[in-house]
């Protein structure tokens, strides 16, 4: 079965018709730059033109980078924050399904990637504009965990240890890996994973700083890049 996945980015929307057996996009992906204010309507009329673009009438999955709870926008990090009270659903259409964008991501992963066939506890993170979180016991995921907006230094984890942070405070990677692993050992302390999968669009540049990052989880950076939020989506729409 053919669903169309939308990943609502920071920085981008993007979309592609995916196929739900194989998780491989059957179209190229299209991608437009989010709008700046990134406001309802405005991200709204967007993916209407991803939508458009594939001539799609089939369901759709949305990803959003906020806690999705029955289709209720509740948190609205790194978009405005007129999200805050929204119906996915109502926004979107009614062949619609809305969730979390790390937890699309790790769908994708734990279904088609680096977390294929783990049935302990694995924790995907997303490195960004944030840093997304997605946990899962026994194959089985917990919604909404929102792990990048824990405390390090007295600010939300995501502000020093993001990929946009990276960029914007202009780290080495060397330095920048020091500030993964504080966050990550954080993480193991509190919920003893069996594995933890580095994705989000850092991923692909994982050899440039996962050998510089010590803990006692094991790491794998993920395996379907760019590309795991639309297919997550894609999936969790099917589910529904």
């Amino acid at each position: 079965m053919n669903v169309l996945g939308i990943d609502i980015g920071g920085s981008g929307i993007k979309g592609a018709p995916v196929d739900t057996k194989t998780g491989e996009l059957v179209e190229d992906r299209y991608r437009i730059p989010t709008p700046e204010p990134s406001t309802p309507d405005a991200v709204a009329d967007v993916v209407q033109k991803i939508i458009k673009h594939f001539s799609w009438k089939g369901p759709i999955g949305i990803t959003f980078p906020g806690v999705i709870i029955n289709g209720e926008i509740r948190t609205a990090a790194n978009v405005d924050r007129s999200w805050v009270g929204v119906d996915g659903r109502a926004l979107f259409g009614k062949n619609t399904h809305v969730l979390n964008d790390a937890d699309a991501a790790g769908i994708a992963e734990m279904t088609f990637g680096a977390g294929q066939g783990h049935q302990g506890v694995v924790l995907v993170l997303t490195f960004g504009t944030g840093i997304g979180s997605a946990l899962f016991t026994g194959g089985k995921l917990v919604p909404n965990t929102e792990f990048g907006h824990i405390e390090i230094r007295g600010k939300d984890a995501e502000a020093r240890a993001s990929d946009q942070a990276r960029a914007e405070k202009e780290l080495s990677w060397g330095i920048w890996a020091g500030r993964v692993e504080e966050y990550l050992l954080q993480m193991e302390r509190l919920l003893s994973p069996n594995l933890i999968i580095i994705g989000g669009g850092v991923s692909k540049k994982a050899k440039k700083f996962l050998p510089d990052v010590t803990i006692n989880t094991p790491i794998l950076p993920a395996m379907l890049l760019n590309e795991a939020g639309i297919v997550g989506a894609a999936l969790a729409a099917t589910e529904k």
